[in-house]
């Protein structure tokens, strides 16, 4: 493939032309009339052409037009997603539902359940949305929030991205720490070590992505079935849990974080479905998604939560948590029995972490360059680059605060996600009925042709509204949380209430926005 420059002497701007085939790599870089200024960055562009010829993804967030897409099997959907979830970090999130929030398994596996069921919908959405526009999810949102407002959720997409690696980060490392206790490896180094797979598959782009994705779950899948086998014949099923007001918000405050993980993906979703067919089946890739993002977060989480009552009949397992946190929990059970071969099978769960990261850092660099036309003239693979540098100073900074940052992270992803999601989806089934027709997907840098931005902005600030009012956390517990549970304690509907609060006022807005203003 071959990538030619030329520059456009009335306004100063460098046009590119491909040619050669582009079904190999996947990294056409398309007939430029977006008024990208690639030319002030020639250098980089002219290192990305020789990185294209080892198979390096030199595309940004440009269309992916109908006759390049390569993927023919809404299967590959349901393998990303299975291999995305199918890791610690998963792990992690069920053990919160007994170390933060206090919960009884039976509790704890209902939370999960139903949780999970019910906030995986929109993720699976919108991955239907890549067929049909050959958009990544965030250039997607320009369609609904404007060019300008689009710039909120695209902010907090890349925060939410290099948050996601921070935590996923410290797991694994603790993880690896865990491995030896006599010789223990730096947090540093293991973050490090777990960082380098990340950069190596998200540099080189979609098509290794799903190649690595579709397999990397696989060893993981064995070693959590052999942890399940050493852990199940000392668990504590113990009661139900609490009663009443404060079992009821301990629920809702933990079903918040469950929601967070599962919503985590909605800004995701489509940036890993672009390359299937037009007229697949929405169907398909729906349920592919749905099942492959379902069966790891149920499963797993309920294991980590599982694991957090099996200290009673074996406290060395409590005190290893304690000590190394879950890396201490998953690997106590593995070595105490199996020794080099459970360090072995530990040293694997810790990179299991590499399949969850590499989503977070790919779709950095395709939501970097929504922030506008200078973004989008960086290439894809710099700006993973830069991320994963902040993301590894970032872990080994806040390596000692994991369980805060996680549950932290996790809710107020739910908050802004829930309304990220209501608008979208009121945009496309109100305003577009439900037509793939009504939208112009060669336009989406076109600022003219995409709405306003003031009704998303206003729906915004209501739902964040509806965040304030109703979540509980231990920096803040809002007016309506406040009223569950133990008054100051408060129980958390904050995501509850930030999709109420957009999905009441957003209809409207938009309804006077395209009256007054067209678009």
């Amino acid at each position: 493939m071959s990538i030619s420059h030329s520059s456009d002497p009335e306004k100063g701007i460098e046009k590119d032309s491909v040619g050669g085939q582009t079904s190999v790599h996947e990294a056409r870089i398309a007939d430029l009339h977006d008024e990208v200024p690639r030319g002030k960055l020639r250098y980089l562009w002219t290192l990305v052409e020789k990185l294209d010829r080892f198979g390096v993804e030199a595309r940004g967030i440009e269309r992916v037009q109908p006759d390049e897409r390569t993927q023919s099997s809404s299967l590959v959907c349901f393998w990303m997603w299975l291999a995305a979830n199918m890791t610690i970090s998963t792990f992690s999130l069920g053990t919160l539902s007994a170390s933060v929030f206090e919960l009884g398994l039976r509790d704890a596996v209902l939370t999960i359940l139903f949780f999970n069921l019910i906030t995986s919908i929109p993720a699976s959405y919108f991955s239907t949305w890549g067929p049909k526009l050959g958009l990544r999810q965030l250039t997607l949102s320009r369609y609904s929030f404007g060019y300008f407002t689009a710039l909120i959720p695209v902010i907090l997409n890349c925060i939410a991205c290099v948050g996601w690696s921070v935590v996923n980060s410290i797991v694994g490392g603790q993880t690896l720490q865990a491995v030896s206790t006599s010789h223990q490896i730096p947090i540093a180094a293991a973050i490090v070590v777990i960082a380098i797979g990340t950069i190596i598959v998200s540099f080189m782009g979609y098509r290794v992505v799903h190649a690595y994705e579709k397999y990397s779950w696989i060893p993981v899948f064995v070693i959590f079935i052999i942890y399940a086998g050493e852990i199940g014949g000392h668990v504590d099923v113990g009661a139900w849990g609490g009663s009443g007001e404060i079992e009821a918000a301990s629920v809702l405050s933990y079903g918040a974080t469950v929601a967070g993980f599962a919503l985590g993906w909605t800004s995701l979703a489509a940036d890993y479905s672009v390359s299937l067919p037009e007229e697949m089946s929405s169907w398909r890739v729906f349920w592919s998604t749905y099942c492959g993002m379902n069966l790891p977060m149920i499963l797993v989480e309920v294991l980590g939560a599982v694991a957090m009552h099996t200290f009673d009949a074996k406290p060395a397992w409590g005190d290893a948590y304690n000590s190394i946190g879950v890396g201490g929990l998953l690997g106590a059970p593995l070595t105490g029995t199996m020794h080099g071969f459970g360090s072995f099978l530990l040293v694997l769960l810790a990179l299991s972490i590499v399949a969850n990261n590499i989503p977070n850092m790919y779709s950095l660099s395709v939501t970097f360059q929504v922030l506008g036309r200078y973004a989008q003239a960086i290439p894809r693979v710099f700006i993973v680059l830069a991320g994963s540098a902040i993301y590894i100073a970032l872990a080994i900074v806040g390596a000692t605060y994991f369980e805060e940052w996680l549950d932290t992270l996790l809710v107020i992803l739910s908050y802004w996600l829930a309304i990220f999601s209501t608008i979208l989806i009121e945009e496309h089934l109100i305003f577009r009925h439900n037509d793939w027709r009504n939208y112009a997907p060669d336009e989406y840098n076109e600022r003219s042709k995409l709405p306003l931005g003031i009704a998303s902005f206003l729906a915004l600030g209501f739902g964040v509204m509806g965040a304030v009012l109703g979540m509980a956390q231990t920096w803040y517990v809002g007016v309506i949380g406040n009223k569950f549970g133990i008054p100051g304690i408060g129980g958390d509907i904050g995501f509850e209430l930030s999709f109420a609060f957009t999905a009441v006022t957003y209809p409207g807005f938009r309804y006077f926005e395209r009256k007054y203003w067209g678009a």
